[in-house]
C-alpha cells in the first residue's frame, strides 16, 4: 500500500495515531468539567464512576469505528464511510459539516490561546485577535513544512503536554499527603447536592462524554500510515484508554485537594486545586498548564481539517484543485483555504456561533458512521475487515442509542443552534453543483 506519486505520504505509525488523539483530547476540558459534574453527583465514587461509564463508552465508540477505519484506510474519516454507504449527497453532506466543525474550532482554540498569551503578557491584551491569526499562520506554514515535521511537532508536544497533566497530579497527590486532617464529614457535607437525580446524572455523563471528543482523530490519517490494519486499533484503543487513565487520575488529584463541596462550586477546579498547593502563583501555573495543552490540539485541527477537503476533492465533490499535494505530503490548496476560513471566522467572531453549532454536527455525522458500520456490515458482509467491532450489534447499538440521545439532546436544549446548522448544510448541498466537477467512483 505504497503513497502514490503526487499524493499522501505513507510514514505514519502507532507514536503519531496515540499522539493525534491524545493531544485532541487532553485540554482545556478536564481542567474545567470535574467541577460541573461535582455539582450534580453526591459523592466521590459517584463521580468517579460517571467518568469512568464515559471512557468506556468513547472506547466503545472507537472499537466500532475502528473497523471502518482498517476496512476503509483512505483520508477524510467520517466523510469517507458515509459517501461509501450512503452514495456522495450523504458523504458530501457529512464532509462540509465536518471541515466547518474543524474550522470553527480551529478559530476558537486560537483566540483560546491569544487569550492565555495575554494573561500571561497583559500588554498582549489588545492584540488577542492578531496573536491568533500569528499562530494560525505558523501551524498553517508548519503544514507546509511538511508531513514528517507536522507529525514530529505534534508527537513533541503531545509528549510534553502528558507530562504537565501527570505533574499537576503529582502535585495534588503530593500535597495531600502531608496536608492536615480533612474536615469531619458533617463539614465535608456542606452544600453537597442532596442526592443525584437522573437529570443530574444525564447532564453529568453528557458533560463527560464531551470532554472525551477527539477520540476518533486517528481515523483522518489511515491513509498516511505504514499500516493501519495494525496500527489504527492499537492507536484508538491505547488512546482512548491513556486519556481514562488522565481522567481518572486529574479527578482522583482534585477530590484529594478539594472537598467535594468546593469541588461543586469550582468553574475550574484545577486552577482552585493549584491556589490550594501554590498560593498565588497557582492560577499562573494553570494558566502555562492550558497554553501548553493546545499546540498539539492546533495542529491536529489543522492536519484533520486539510484531510477531509483533500478527500472530498480528489473525489470530485469539491474543486479538484483542493486535492492538489505537495512532495512533502501536505494538501497544499486545503490547507491554504482552511487557513483562510479560520482568519476570517477570527477576524468576525463568527466561530463563536459555528463551535455552537458544532455539537449538532459531530452529533449527527457520530450517528450517520454508525449506521454506516450496519448498513456496510449487511451490504459488504464479504469485504475484508482486518479489524472488527468488539460485541457487535450490541456494542454499535449502545454507541447509536447514545448518540441519537445526545442529538435529541442538542436538538431539545438549543433549537436555534440546530437551525442554523441546518441551513449551513443545506447551503452546502445547494452549493454543490458548481463546487463539484468530475466525480472519482466510489471504491
Amino acid at each position: 500500500m505504497a503513497a502514490k506519486p503526487g499524493g499522501l505520504l505513507r510514514i505514519l505509525g502507532v507514536a503519531f495515531g496515540l499522539a493525534v488523539i491524545v493531544g485532541s483530547t487532553l485540554g482545556i476540558g478536564i481542567l474545567r468539567t470535574p467541577g460541573l459534574v461535582a455539582g450534580q453527583l453526591a459523592s466521590p465514587s459517584r463521580i468517579l464512576a460517571v467518568w469512568l461509564v464515559g471512557g468506556l463508552y468513547t472506547l466503545l465508540g472507537a472499537v466500532c469505528l475502528t473497523e471502518l477505519g482498517t476496512m476503509l484506510p483512505q483520508a477524510g474519516g467520517y466523510y469517507v464511510y458515509a459517501r461509501r454507504a450512503f452514495g456522495d449527497t450523504v458523504g458530501f453532506a457529512v464532509g462540509w459539516s465536518d471541515w466547518i466543525t474543524y474550522g470553527a474550532v480551529l478559530g476558537y482554540v486560537t483566540i483560546a490561546m491569544g487569550e492565555f498569551t495575554a494573561v500571561l503578557i497583559p500588554s498582549l491584551s489588545p492584540a488577542v485577535k492578531l496573536v491568533a491569526v500569528a499562530v494560525l499562520i505558523f501551524f498553517a506554514a508548519l503544514q507546509w513544512a511538511g508531513l514528517r515535521l507536522s507529525s514530529r511537532f505534534q508527537e513533541a508536544t503531545t509528549a510534553i503536554k502528558f507530562l504537565a497533566f501527570l505533574a499537576l497530579v503529582a502535585a495534588c497527590f503530593a500535597y495531600a499527603g502531608s496536608a492536615p486532617a480533612p474536615a469531619s464529614a458533617a463539614e465535608r457535607a456542606t452544600s453537597l447536592p442532596r442526592t443525584s437525580s437522573m437529570v443530574g446524572l444525564v447532564v453529568a455523563l453528557q458533560s463527560v462524554v464531551i470532554t472525551y471528543g477527539g477520540w476518533q482523530s486517528a481515523l483522518y490519517f489511515t491513509e498516511e500510515d505504514r499500516d493501519p490494519r495494525r496500527n489504527l486499533p492499537r492507536s484508538m484503543i491505547g488512546g482512548v484508554l491513556s486519556v481514562l487513565v488522565i481522567y481518572l487520575l486529574v479527578n482522583l488529584a482534585l477530590l484529594s485537594v478539594l472537598p467535594v463541596a468546593d469541588l461543586a462550586r469550582s468553574t475550574l477546579p484545577a486552577a482552585d486545586a493549584a491556589k490550594v498547593i501554590f498560593g498565588g502563583r497557582g492560577a499562573q501555573i494553570i494558566t502555562v498548564l492550558s497554553l501548553v495543552s493546545l499546540p498539539p490540539l492546533v495542529n491536529a485541527l489543522m492536519m484533520i481539517a486539510t484531510r477531509i477537503l483533500f478527500a472530498m476533492g480528489r473525489d470530485g465533490l469539491l474543486w479538484r484543485g483542493t486535492g492538489a499535494v505537495n512532495e512533502r505530503g501536505t494538501p497544499v490548496v486545503a490547507t491554504v483555504i482552511t487557513t483562510a476560513v479560520a482568519a476570517a471566522l477570527i477576524g468576525s467572531g463568527t466561530f463563536q456561533t459555528l463551535v455552537a453549532v458544532a455539537s449538532f454536527f459531530l452529533a449527527v455525522n457520530y450517528c450517520v458512521c454508525c449506521l454506516a458500520l450496519v448498513t456496510l456490515r449487511r451490504r459488504e458482509p464479504g469485504m475484508e475487515r482486518p479489524f472488527r467491532a468488539w460485541g457487535y450489534p450490541w456494542s454499535v447499538g449502545i454507541v447509536l442509542a447514545g448518540a441519537v440521545a445526545f442529538l435529541i439532546g442538542v436538538l431539545l436544549g438549543d433549537t436555534r443552534t440546530a437551525l442554523v446548522a441546518t441551513g449551513l448544510l443545506a447551503a452546502g448541498l445547494v452549493g454543490k453543483r458548481w463546487l463539484s466537477r468530475e466525480r472519482r467512483p466510489i471504491t
